[in-house]
């Protein structure tokens, strides 16, 4: 009987699992992002920020937002003043009625955060 040798080709080393991001947040960018998924984690403020940004204009009216909710127009206003306060929403007072508008650059550090994972 002839022994056969085996020849074994040379692997590359890779990495069981790669980054999700090219690199970590800085603790600016963490400080900055947090209050932002904070207020995001509430479905019922994740849904207002979407229907606002929806709307045209990106802009809504609370009297526009309440008939999408089984909640109370004070209950709404509330979730509304959150956004506001971190920065996802603008507000503008005309007559009787408030209209908020989506802040297209407070999500811009969502979206690298986002866009950094999924590339």
């Amino acid at each position: 009987m002839s022994k056969s040798s085996l020849e074994l080709t040379p692997v590359e080393t890779v990495a069981c699992c790669s980054p999700l991001t090219k690199e970590p947040l800085s603790g600016e960018q963490a400080e900055r992002i947090a209050p932002l998924l904070k207020a995001l984690a509430d479905p019922v403020r994740l849904r207002l920020l979407s229907l606002v940004a929806s709307h045209s204009d990106s802009e809504a009216c609370v009297c526009d937002l309440n008939d999408a909710f089984d909640l109370s127009q004070p209950t709404i206003s509330h979730h509304l003043k959150v956004l506001h306060e971190v920065g996802l929403l603008d507000r503008a007072k005309r007559g009787v009625w408030v209209y908020y508008s989506v802040r297209r650059e407070a999500l811009a550090d969502l979206g690298a955060l986002i866009g950094g994972v999924a590339s």
